[in-house]
């Protein structure tokens, strides 16, 4: 049985690009936290790039309450 999120996944295009922006700026940020300073620039990245993946999880959580309201 596939989860809301997993059919999503499969068959909603927006739903999947804003999964793989989220992965995108995660991995970013990853790499910006494992250094051991980070310039004027790096801490400014760091704060848009923590802004941009909450609007992206926001967004993405408004598509599944949307589906699963369709669903029920």
């Amino acid at each position: 049985m596939l989860t809301p999120r997993d059919q999503l996944l499969s068959g909603h295009e927006e739903f999947k690009r804003l999964v793989q922006e989220h992965s995108q700026f995660s991995e970013r940020l990853d790499s910006l936290t494992q250094k051991r300073f980070l310039t004027d620039d790096e801490k400014l990245e760091e704060v848009r790039l923590k802004k941009l993946k909450l609007r992206l999880k926001d967004q993405m959580l408004n598509i599944e309450q949307q589906f699963q309201r369709q669903s029920a």
